[in-house]
């Protein structure tokens, strides 16, 4: 049996339309690996904080109650998926979000949940 052959109704075109927009499979698995990404509360909780301001890895550190290390490699996954950018002031580096894309994806999901 083919799947799909066991639903009584079928709107063709609905489908049709839908399939003719339909990506391919990588950008899905590339969206699934964006999202797996807010799946840890330590990297949601950085994000958090340089939603508000720009900061260092020893700051964020010390307001997350972290070490250093662990900090830099969160924000290591979180540059390789490109949701925050350094930053150099000499020989401090500085962290934020990547841009506004961020800022809004990040922003939406607070919103949905303080809704909930």
């Amino acid at each position: 049996m083919e799947i799909g052959t066991d639903c009584e109704i079928l709107h063709e075109e609905t489908v049709e339309r839908v399939k003719q927009k339909l990506p391919d499979d990588a950008f899905f698995f590339n969206l699934a690996d964006l999202y797996k990404i807010f799946g840890d509360s330590t990297r949601v909780r950085i994000l958090w904080a340089l939603d508000i301001e720009e900061m260092c890895v020893c700051d964020l550190a010390v307001l997350l109650n972290l070490t250093k290390s662990a900090v830099s490699h969160q924000l290591r996954i979180l540059r390789h998926a490109n949701l925050v950018k350094p930053r150099r002031a000499g020989k401090e580096v500085f962290y934020s979000l990547a841009d506004e894309h961020v800022k809004e994806i990040f922003e939406k999901g607070m919103d949905h949940i303080q809704e909930g």
